[in-house]
């Protein structure tokens, strides 16, 4: 099985910008679809962005769309989430996911196998 790390939250202000990685051990990346999912705090996990294994398909959120670039290097076995004019809605801890079904990239957080342990991003306004 796959073990995700993420890394690269922080505090920041409105407007700002932070990049996410999500790094993958144990099996190589390139066999799963990737997600990053957010839970602010006293709501459920909402879907953010997805992509499939080689990066063919990619999806967002209606609230990130335009803001936040998904890539994946499976070389490196990392997944990175770039997060650009950030908003305080955006304040959550975020977690990066793997999908053994490489093929689909789903929003549905109970299609993903494997999770991370999520890192905090909060927006000041």
């Amino acid at each position: 099985q796959v073990q995700l790390v993420e890394s690269g939250g922080g505090l920041v202000q409105a407007g700002c910008s932070l990049r996410l990685s999500c790094a993958a051990s144990g099996r190589p990346i390139s066999e799963y679809a990737m997600g990053w999912f957010r839970q602010a705090l006293g709501k459920e996990r909402e879907f953010v962005s997805a992509l499939t294994w080689c990066s063919t398909n990619t999806y967002y959120a209606d609230s990130v769309k335009g803001r936040f670039t998904i890539s994946r290097d499976n070389a490196n076995n990392r997944v990175y989430l770039q997060m650009d004019s950030l908003k305080p809605e955006d304040t959550a801890v975020y977690y990066c996911a793997a999908r053994r079904d490489s093929t689909i990239a789903s929003s549905n957080p109970r299609h993903y196998d494997y999770w991370g342990q999520g890192t905090q991003v909060t927006v000041s306004s």
